[in-house]
C-alpha cells in the first residue's frame, strides 16, 4: 500500500511535514495546501516558501493549485517545474463556500463543459505530470458518472478520490457504492481519500477493496500520527514519541512567529484533532486554548501528557471522545 498525505490549509504546511517525516517517515506523497494563481503570475511569499526544496529536502512533495483558469494552472506550473517538480495536483475538491462560490474547488464540478475544456487545455499546452484530487459532485452523486467519463479522456498521473459530494461538506459517510463503479470505470489509476481515521476504519475498507493500492489519508493523522504504523504494525504511538513530535513543531512555529500569538494559533488549530486520542480530554483542551502564551500554553500540554493517556484504537471522532466535545 502507498500511503499519501492529504493537503489541509493552514496545517500540513513545510513545518509539520518536516516534522512528521522526521518521526514518522511512511509517506510516498505529501501534497502541499492549495495554490491560488494570482494576476501577479507569481508565487505568493507563503506559498514559495512552503514549496521552496530547501524547506522540503528528502520528502517527496506534490504542490496543488486550485483554479479554474487554464491559464493561470499553466503559468504556475511551469513555475513549480522551475523549482524541480515534475507532478501538480489539480484541487476539485475542496468543499469551502467561498472556494465554491467562485466556481473552484469542487464548485467546479458544477460545470462540466467548462472543466472538460480546462482540462483539455492545460493538457494540450503542459509537459507535466497531472494528477486530480475529486469529489464524486456538487449536488448528488450522479453527477460522478458525467464527470468520470470527462477525467477518462485524459491521461491523468492518478485520479484520487474522496466519495462524498460538496453538498455534503465532511458530513454523511462516504459513498462507497460511487467509489465502487469509479474502480471499475476509471482509464487512470485511482486513490482513495475519506474517513480512514483508525486502524478499524482502514481494515474495514481493505477488506472491501483488496485490489486498491493507495490511500490518502488527512485528518486521522492530525489526529492520530502514528495513525500509518498501527496499520503497518499494530504499533501504536507512545506519548513520549507524541509529546517530542508536538515539541519539533511547537518550537519551528516559535522560530518562525516574533509574536507568542502566530504560534499559539497554530497549535491550537492542531489540538482541535490531536486531542482525540487522549483519554478524558475535554477540560484539557480547554486549558490548553486558554493559553493566552506560550508559557501558559506550555503548562497546558504538560497537564495533558503528564495526567492523561493514549487510547489504543482511538482516533478522530471516535466515540470515546465524540460525547464530550
Amino acid at each position: 500500500m502507498k500511503y499519501y498525505f492529504a493537503p489541509m490549509e493552514g496545517i500540513t504546511g513545510h513545518i509539520y511535514r518536516n516534522a512528521y517525516e522526521k518521526f514518522f517517515h511512511n509517506i510516498d506523497k505529501y501534497f502541499t495546501p492549495f495554490i491560488i494563481p494570482n494576476e501577479s503570475k507569481r508565487l505568493n511569499t507563503k506559498e514559495l516558501i512552503d514549496v521552496l526544496p530547501e524547506n522540503n529536502k528528502g520528502i517527496s512533495i506534490v504542490p496543488q493549485i486550485l483554479t479554474n483558469d487554464s491559464e493561470g494552472f499553466i503559468l504556475t506550473s511551469k513555475k513549480l517545474q522551475e523549482l524541480g517538480y515534475s507532478e501538480i495536483n489539480l484541487n476539485l475538491g475542496c468543499p469551502s463556500g467561498t472556494v465554491v462560490g467562485k466556481g473552484r474547488g469542487s464548485g467546479f464540478l458544477a460545470k462540466r463543459e467548462e472543466l472538460d475544456k480546462f482540462l483539455y487545455e492545460i493538457f494540450e499546452k503542459n509537459n507535466i505530470k497531472i494528477s486530480i484530487k475529486t469529489r464524486i459532485g456538487k449536488d448528488s452523486r450522479e453527477e460522478f458518472y458525467e464527470l468520470i467519463k470527462i477525467y477518462n479522456k485524459y491521461p491523468l498521473e492518478e485520479l484520487i478520490i474522496h466519495p462524498r459530494t460538496q453538498k455534503d461538506f465532511y458530513g454523511n459517510k462516504p459513498d462507497l457504492e460511487v467509489f465502487k463503479d469509479a474502480l471499475s470505470l476509471s482509464n487512470n489509476p485511482v486513490c482513495y481519500n475519506g474517513d480512514i481515521f483508525t486502524n478499524d476504519n482502514y481494515t474495514k475498507f481493505t477488506n472491501l477493496f483488496p485490489e486498491v493500492d493507495t490511500i490518502m489519508l488527512g485528518r486521522g493523522i492530525l489526529a492520530n500520527p502514528g495513525l500509518i504504523n498501527e496499520i503497518i504494525g499494530n504499533d501504536m504511538i507512545s506519548k513520549e514519541t507524541m509529546k517530542a513530535f508536538h515539541d519539533e513543531i511547537l518550537n519551528a512555529y516559535i522560530d518562525l512567529y516574533p509574536e507568542d500569538i502566530g504560534a499559539l494559533f497554530k497549535m491550537k488549530e492542531l489540538w482541535s484533532y490531536m486531542i482525540y486520542i487522549f483519554s478524558n480530554g475535554k477540560e484539557y483542551l480547554k486549558n490548553i486554548r486558554r493559553g493566552k502564551n506560550i508559557e501558559e500554553y506550555k503548562e497546558g500540554v504538560y497537564s495533558l501528557f503528564s495526567e492523561q493517556e493514549i487510547i489504543k484504537g482511538a482516533g478522530l471522532f471516535k466515540e470515546h471522545y465524540k460525547k464530550e466535545v
